[in-house]
């Protein structure tokens, strides 16, 4: 295809977002071989980048279609990545972009990563759940537009422990997007690792070269006690100006300078960085200390933009300064790699841990060296599984557990940490049966360490102990850990923080996920509610959870109070997109849309018009988005007894649906469906028999298709042969009573 938008669009099952982040980091970061840039393969020129790669879902306000958005980002994509697992398998929206991109004529352009599960398991007697290829991919697509019965060789990567591996499984994929042979990328690859190898093999000869030179003028010293009397007394006049000037901090020698009778610890830091300067301009060691000092304690209350130069500047100072203890350096350049890190600036941060993990390496192996050590080795890991680099992280990681199991005498704390990253670690990469085992090894030491009392790093662990189980699809066991986690936290934090919200959202998602709407709905507004506090009212995200509750409240009948809450989503997206947007008109068409099944035909029409108006300006004539508006309008006109502009309505969202879709699709079907009915209205009989009983039959046997919609088609054909056995006499009149009952059926 010309100029694709997107080099590939990924299509994954809610419970492997974990696969699929890493995949679209890894594709979008993947830096092509000079050699191979410019070249043209049967996939077009290559380019330098893979990038931009579609992964966001965007379902529909009431989760009814696939989405426009999708549709459009499909059409605009080169390739298709399905990860397939159990989960991708039994996913009906997985099945449906497979056949939606397959009905684009690309079924040559669908490329499969095998992450969990088993290939063609449904052929295995007895091993049927282990099926991880959808139903869209086991069979290929008819003349028709639907699935035969004639099997398919889906193109796979396989990323499963003693498979292809995560890298090969990428590099694969990789292959295929490009049309460039796996080998010479391969190959490629290695010649790129060999010379990251070689620039780390010079680097630390350098190290050793300078340690040794170091070493030898220490010998050549005469005056060994001397020299460790000056620095005692150096470090002893440091403390004493470092605890001075802490101490005059907390005086206060102007009252008003605080707000009634307290000073906040934000004032004292920032008085305390004005300072240090001014006061401490000849005294450089003092200063770096102290810039160490305030800069951690900024850190630790996300202030990174205060942080940040207190702490670059203690590493520069500390560096420039001759005979630094490598312990005191390598404990600030840890520091600066951790704000670095939550400021995603990973390349900078990953230099930092690097270089004090090098200098604490270099000291004698005592305690202090190796708490450092291990300090800095747990930072890298957990950077290097944020980039996605899994294999490295766990090799860090395990490095870290190991020194600290080394250093402290049964249970501490940084090991249960440790032990709870590098589960989360093994999970992301794929290794579900090894991470659960790990975490439960977490979560006991940690209560081991906690007691009955509550503690953050309990209440972290047993909601990444959840997260584990929902990934593993073990939903009772998931809402028990979320909800102890929750408990906790309201204990340690209150009722408002982040972190509530955040459990919130991840105890209502288990309950969904076990079909338990009515307790999902609560938990899902409380969650609303502190993201408003947090976020303002107004904020786009906000307007998204908001979305996503007037949605569950609409499949649970609520048509009143979810028609509310989407207004106000509305009010929010007018205000974040004060032009034209596709957010804003699809929730405008999905609100017109409710109006018209609850009755209200005058306020829908108002809002059916201004979606359609604003598609039209967004879009061409061709775009899936365009005919939605003219299917829902032409639905309305159906019940308000105006049959022929219904009919030439449903007509056009038909020829549009039947271009980028299909003349088969449910989506063509609705309208198909639409089309009938106003045939219906207008005594067309014989016509309306074949577009009702056609739409029907596919919205009948179509998994993806919204439910609404098969029992509006029903109803439009009961209509249909009632009107014909009564009489054309009364067809007007029934048609447009019982097109008006459909158009009701929720209310």
């Amino acid at each position: 295809m010309e100029s694709p938008r997107y080099w590939a669009f990924i299509s994954y099952s809610h419970r492997d977002s974990g696969w699929a982040e890493w995949l679209h980091q890894g594709l979008e970061k993947y830096p092509v071989p000079k050699p191979l840039i410019g070249t043209v393969t049967e996939r077009g020129e290559v380019p330098k980048r893979l990038s931009p790669v579609f992964r966001d879902r965007d379902e529909l306000p009431s989760a009814t279609d696939l989405g426009a958005l999708l549709v459009s980002a499909l059409s605009g994509s080169a390739s298709q990545i399905v990860i397939c697992s159990p989960q991708a398998a039994k996913s009906k929206w997985v099945n449906e972009e497979i056949l939606a991109f397959k009905r684009l004529g690309r079924e040559n352009r669908i490329f499969c990563l095998v992450v969990g599960g088993e290939p063609n398991a449904t052929d295995i007697a007895g091993r049927e759940d282990e099926e991880c290829f959808p139903p869209a991919l086991r069979f290929r697509l008819g003349s028709d537009g639907q699935l035969s019965d004639q099997r398919t060789e889906p193109i796979a990567a396989d990323a499963r422990p003693g498979k292809d591996g995560k890298n090969n499984a990428k590099l694969k994929l990789i292959s295929g997007l490009l049309g460039v042979g796996f080998d010479s990328l391969k190959r490629r690859e290695q010649q790129r690792r060999n010379r990251r190898l070689f620039v780390f093999s010079c680097s630390a000869t350098a190290g050793m070269v300078v340690t040794s030179g170091l070493a030898a003028y220490a010998l050549l010293q005469r005056s060994v006690a001397q020299r460790q009397t000056v620095r005692a007394e150096a470090e002893a006049r440091t403390a004493k100006e470092t605890t001075r000037f802490l101490v005059d901090l907390f005086k206060i020698s102007d009252p008003s300078e605080a707000r009634g009778n307290t000073v906040t610890a934000r004032e004292m830091l920032d008085k305390g960085a004005a300072r240090i300067d001014g006061e401490l301009s000849k005294q450089p060691a003092i200063q770096a200390t102290l810039m160490d000092t305030l800069g951690t304690v900024y850190m630790g209350l996300g202030l990174y933009a205060q942080a940040r130069p207190l702490l670059d500047r203690a590493v520069a100072t500390r560096r420039d300064l001759g005979g630094v203890d490598p312990a005191i350096l390598s404990n600030s350049l840890s520091h600066q790699g951790e704000l670095l890190f939550r400021l995603a600036d990973y390349p900078a941060g990953e230099k930092a841990y690097r270089d004090a993990i090098n200098f604490a390496a270099a000291r004698p192996k005592d305690r202090e060296s190796q708490v450092e050590l291990a300090e800095s080795l747990y930072g890298l890991g957990k950077l290097l599984a944020t980039e996605g680099h899994y294999v490295e992280a766990k090799r860090d990681l395990r490095e870290a557990l190991k020194l600290q199991r080394e250093i402290y005498d049964g249970s501490d704390a940084a090991i249960a940490r440790t032990l709870k990253d590098l589960a989360r670690v093994m999970a992301d990469d794929g290794d579900l049966n090894s991470a659960i085992p790990l975490m439960r090894s977490a979560v006991a030491m940690q209560r081991e360490l906690r007691g009955n009392e509550p503690h953050p790093d309990l209440a972290e662990a047993l909601n990444d102990m959840g997260v584990l189980l929902w990934q593993h699809g073990d939903f009772d066991e998931t809402e028990k850990f979320y909800r102890e986690s929750l408990a906790m936290k309201r204990r340690l934090l209150g009722d408002k923080h982040p972190e509530i919200a955040a459990g919130l959202e991840n105890l209502a998602m288990s309950l969904t996920d076990k079909g338990d709407l009515a307790g999902a709905e609560p938990l899902y507004r409380q969650s609303l509610e502190m993201r408003r506090e947090l976020l303002g009212a107004d904020h786009p995200e906000v307007g998204r959870t908001l979305l996503n509750l007037a949605s569950l409240q609409y499949d649970r009948g609520n048509t009143r109070e979810a028609l509310a809450n989407m207004r106000q989503v509305l009010a929010i997206y007018r205000k974040a997109y004060p032009a034209d947007h596709p957010e804003t008109a699809r929730v405008v068409n999905v609100i017109g849309f409710w109006l018209t099944m609850s009755g209200d035909y005058p306020e829908a029409d108002r809002y059916l018009t201004e979606a359609l108006a604003m598609r039209r300006r967004l879009f061409d004539e061709h775009q899936p988005d365009l005919a939605s508006s003219l299917m829902t309008i032409a639905l309305l006109r159906d019940a308000q007894g105006r049959y022929s502009e219904a009919l030439e309505l449903a007509q056009n969202a038909k020829q549009i649906d039947t271009e980028a879709l299909s003349a088969d699709h449910w989506r063509t079907a609705i309208a198909e469906s639409a089309q009938g009915a106003a045939l219906t209205g207008l005594g067309r009989y014989p016509e309306a028999e074949s577009c009702l009983t056609h739409s029907y039959a596919i919205l009948s046997k179509n998994g993806g298709a919204p439910l609404i919609y098969r029992t509006i088609a029903q109803r439009y054909l009961d209509t249909l042969h009632r009107t014909v056995r009564s009489g054309a006499a009364a067809a007007s009149t029934l048609a447009a009573k019982t097109a008006a009952q459909a158009a009701a059926v929720t209310k």
